[in-house]
């Protein structure tokens, strides 16, 4: 028996509008640690040389606030090791009005398409398996969030014994590890720049463009 440590994080926002600020895309990607995990003390073990260092960096590793010399030093350290990413990613102006009558609903939405993929592939009945995805928006939006999770796994993995939490980034590095491969695929996907997304591609499991195949925009 194993436990499956699945950690995740999302790209992308709720607007759905061409207002500035809007994201064409919302992005689920999962970093998935099996038996090594060693890249998660590894990530906490460059904070201290980055102190000892002289280098300023008080909060948790997050590559959309990061300078690039800490990202090049965050990315150097995953590449080191071995752990699965899966990424989801949904363009919101394909998406039908119905998906996304709430947040809730969306999010709840990519969580179900990404996980009926993914946990068949990581886990079999005599495993454990751990999701942790990051906490977004409110107190009541989290709890929110993580009663959608749970009830996903429960739909998608019925024969598995799973546990799911919903924690800030600073809680643990498997958290920080999710954020820098879900901003690398983001910036792939939003910005057609791939310098970042290329130093964790042979990580990537999955990459599923859901509505790859559609030609309606709704809004």
């Amino acid at each position: 028996m194993t436990r499956i440590c699945v950690f995740a994080d999302e790209f992308g926002n709720f607007d759905f509008s061409l207002g500035v600020g809007a994201t064409r895309y919302f992005g689920l990607a999962t970093a998935t640690f099996f038996d090594d995990q060693q890249a998660r003390a590894d990530l906490q073990q460059l904070r201290f040389d980055l102190a000892w260092e002289g280098k300023t960096h008080s909060g948790p590793f997050r590559a959309s606030d990061d300078q690039q010399e800490i990202r090049d030093r965050v990315f150097e350290v995953l590449k080191a090791h071995k752990f699965r990413v899966d990424a989801t990613i949904l363009e919101k102006q394909k998406a039908q009005p119905q998906l996304r009558t709430t947040n809730d609903r969306f999010y709840k939405y990519a969580w179900w398409l990404h996980m009926k993929y993914v946990a068949q592939r990581i886990a079999t009945p005599r495993d454990e398996l751990l999701v942790i995805a990051a906490s977004i928006g409110t107190k009541k939006q989290v709890e929110t969030f993580r009663r959608a999770v749970g009830d996903v796994m429960r739909q998608v993995s019925p024969s598995v014994t799973t546990k799911t939490a919903q924690w800030p980034a600073n809680a643990d590095t498997g958290l920080q590890i999710a954020d820098y491969c879900c901003w690398a695929i983001q910036r792939k996907w939003e910005r057609g720049d791939t310098r970042s997304y290329d130093l964790i591609k042979d990580k990537v499991s999955s990459e599923f463009d859901v509505f790859r195949a559609g030609v309606k925009l709704y809004y």
